[in-house]
């Protein structure tokens, strides 16, 4: 369930997402009994988290959820005399992680995901686990060593087998040794949630609800850390998942069932659900960034994703790619002589021509590779320069018509779309008598397989074919 624990938070926090406005550094926490011994150090990754997140979702209702959960699953810990400060990010990735100080963070993606309040209690109780066992201040260290050994590495010289035998072994101790803490963190943390009084079957149920929403994501184009979710470097494998199940049977009993639904469900009510559309988002085959006052729309075929560096795309099973990002090109320097300049390689220099879309200036030019033909584009808007790269393993007429086709899409928005950008939201809805999971996916806005995404959304499996009148549901409205 640990994504970006101090290994690799590194790597998350280097990255900019596409968005103009700088993140709230705020938190909630439960009530302190210790301070928690941060570090300069600490602190600077906690402000990169927050950058690269989108910062933190300021929601009361969740935010007392949370301190109350956190509470319970503190007093029920070996170590009641710990503190905690769990921090809600502002992101549609399903996530969670923490830092060796006791700092949780928490994604509204997983907040969003979860059923019920054992869930979420799963997960918390999960990265608590991490802290306690020390695994977080572990995978710090063994970070650092990884940076020394790869400099070391890197330094050997002229055996390339050498290096990248040393690599290897570096990166498999690694790996294995996460595999464990993540088995370690999964018992330690049912038995805290159980004896918190929480279901301790909150974790196997959430597992499983994580492995059927990363199986929706599948075929998407390539994400980046921030928005994969747990699953991409610790799959909820079969054996983990009966793990997760053999642990609950040892804590089951009549005092430790509590799912909280009812509770849970009215504070997530109207959270807001996929991208934040201030950092702009996707909707269908068409990008919109109402702060910076643009959209454009790619060709039939095509899945867009807006990712933490740039707008990537993939279309027919990954025939044809493109990436949308914006660069920094200095006023002298003419968009003709920046697509020479060297950034990219094998560009056929007397392909390049100037043009003018919709009133902006720009140019364009092709380029080769062994495997990819490339168009490539600039374009001067405002005061930025934005990038269209895209690749096709086999160039047609049909294929740079597309390309041409999406770049002359790209266009200002108008006063009245930026006013009516909006984000999804969940809504808790109560079924009502002829209800089926049908009718009520097809309320749903906004959203991929509306159907199986309702199922997932509400824990519901593929044998569930009729809902109750009276129990309340999530659905995803606009």
């Amino acid at each position: 369930m640990i994504l970006c624990a101090s290994l690799s938070l590194g790597a998350c926090g280097d990255m900019g997402r596409f968005q103009v406005a700088a993140p709230k550094p705020a938190q909630t926490s439960s009530k302190p009994n210790k301070p928690a011994a941060t570090t300069a150090a600490t602190e600077r990754e906690h402000e990169r988290i927050l950058a690269s997140y989108g910062g933190n979702y300021d929601d009361p209702k969740l935010e007392a959820l949370i301190t109350k959960t956190v509470e319970r699953l503190v007093a029920a810990s070996d170590r009641p005399d710990l503190t905690y400060k769990v921090t809600i990010l502002n992101s549609g990735a399903v996530n969670a992680f923490a830092l060796p100080t006791g700092q949780l963070y928490v994604t509204r993606g997983l907040i969003a995901l979860a059923s019920d309040t054992s869930e979420l209690s799963s997960v918390l109780a999960h990265e608590m686990a991490h802290v306690l066992a020390k695994h977080a201040a572990i995978r710090e260290d063994q970070a650092k060593q990884a940076a020394v050994v790869t400099r070391v590495v890197a330094d050997m010289g002229n055996d390339p087998d050498m290096t990248a035998l040393a690599l290897a072994k570096n990166k498999l101790t690694m790996a294995s040794f996460s595999r464990a803490q993540e088995f370690e963190a999964d018992g330690i943390g049912v038995g805290i949630a159980a004896r918190a009084k929480f279901d301790p079957y909150g974790a196997s149920r959430f597992l499983s609800a994580m492995e059927r929403n990363a199986a929706l994501k599948a075929g998407r184009a390539p994400a980046d850390p921030r928005s994969m979710d747990f699953l991409s470097s610790h799959p909820a494998t079969p054996e983990r998942v009966q793990n997760a199940q053999t642990n609950a049977r040892q804590y089951a009993s009549p005092d430790s069932n509590e799912r909280d639904r009812e509770t849970y469900l009215a504070a997530i009510d109207n959270i807001v659900y996929g991208e934040d559309p201030s950092e702009g988002f996707v909707r269908g085959r068409r990008f919109l960034h109402p702060k910076l006052g643009f959209t454009f729309q790619v060709p039939d075929g095509f899945t867009l994703e807006n990712t933490a560096q740039a707008v990537v795309g993939v279309r027919d099973g990954g025939t044809q790619a493109m990436r949308f990002d914006v660069v920094r090109v200095p006023s002298e320097q003419t968009l003709g002589d920046y697509l020479n300049s060297g950034w990219m390689e094998n560009v056929d220099k007397s392909s390049t021509s100037d043009l003018s879309i919709n009133g902006f200036p720009a140019a364009t030019a092709t380029a080769s590779g062994d495997q990819w033909q490339f168009r490539i584009y600039a374009l001067r808007f405002g005061s930025d320069v934005y990038r269209f790269i895209f690749a096709t393993k086999q160039k047609t007429q049909d294929a740079d018509k597309g390309f041409r086709d999406t770049v002359n899409s790209f266009r200002r928005l108008t006063l009245a779309e930026i006013q009516a950008a909006r984000p999804l939201r969940i809504k808790v809805i109560t079924v009502q008598p002829g209800d089926t999971v049908e009718s009520l996916s097809h309320r749903m806005s906004g959203v991929d397989h509306p159907t199986e995404r309702f199922r997932v959304l509400n824990g519901l499996d593929t044998r569930v074919a009729a809902l109750k009148p009276r129990d309340r549901v999530k659905i995803v409205v606009d």
